[in-house]
């Protein structure tokens, strides 16, 4: 992998991480337009450079927290409630992770699978546009239920399969609960940190020595840098837009970008 490779991977990543379009699904178009080839370190590679997304949010949403941080030492009640929320998010992803992650990358890593997902991803933004009403009514986060976070956990397990969005899934799922869309967006990059926190570490101990080893640290650190500075980019416009627009944009966008996947598919792409 070269540095401009970085770059793009590290664009792609941070521009789609936090969008509710599927960030696996354009890595995946990425890496066949620059003739990548699959293999573990590039895999580690796409995992640890989410750390640059993690960073961004941390520091966009940092009053939240370091309220939580207060909540866990007892100086704060809607601190600790919105870190325990984030656990129960959290829970689901990680058993299912913990038990079918082989099973997943194995079956389901596939232009066909993520051409699919992006389709019926686009279907139901526009469905819930189109019946849902006023997206800016509903629940603050403050007022998000523990079983209102399980579900937006229960959720996120969709999007284990490769094209679905975590995002998206979570997006709905506090929609779902009952949150105002401003609401739910919020406490869908919180929950990111944890999910794609974990999802880093575990990629990182288990393939980090190979992928140093075979792609070097210049261009995971550019990598990571990049994905950072787009992910701020991403995050500042994505909150903007929602606050005047609803999620059709997105809804449109996949579905352009499921008819772009199967032109790939039908050129090759696998």
């Amino acid at each position: 992998m070269d540095v401009f490779q970085a770059i793009v991977l590290g664009v792609v990543e941070g521009l789609t991480e936090y969008l509710p379009v599927s960030s696996t699904g354009h890595l995946i178009v990425a890496q066949y337009l620059m003739g990548m080839q699959e293999s573990a370190a590039i895999s580690a590679f796409e995992i640890c450079i989410q750390g640059g997304a993690i960073l961004a949010v941390l520091g966009l949403y940092y009053p939240r927290v370091v309220e939580m941080l207060r909540g866990v030492i007892g100086r704060s009640d809607a601190g600790r409630r919105m870190l325990l929320n984030l656990i129960l998010g959290f829970i689901p992803a990680a058993v299912l992770g913990l038990l079918c992650a082989r099973v997943i990358k194995e079956y389901l890593f596939s232009a066909s699978v993520v051409m699919v997902a992006w389709a019926v991803g686009g279907l139901a933004i526009l469905l819930y546009v189109r019946f849902r009403g006023d997206h800016r009514k509903g629940k603050s986060l403050e007022e998000l239920t523990p079983g209102g976070a399980f579900l937006v956990g229960v959720m996120q397990c969709v999007a284990m399969c490769p094209g679905v969005s975590r995002s998206l899934m979570t997006m709905l799922g506090g929609l779902a609960a009952g949150l105002s869309v401003a609401a739910a967006v919020e406490f869908s990059f919180l929950l990111g940190v944890i999910t794609l926190g974990a999802a880093t570490c575990h990629d990182a101990v288990k393939h980090g020595a190979e992928m140093v080893t075979q792609l070097g640290w210049l261009p995971i650190l550019v990598g990571t840098t990049v994905a950072w500075a787009s992910s701020l980019v991403a995050v500042k416009w994505m909150v903007g837009y929602l606050n005047r627009h609803s999620l059709a944009l997105f809804g449109w966008y996949r579905l352009g970008a499921a008819a772009v996947m199967l032109l790939l598919i039908l050129q090759g792409l696998k």
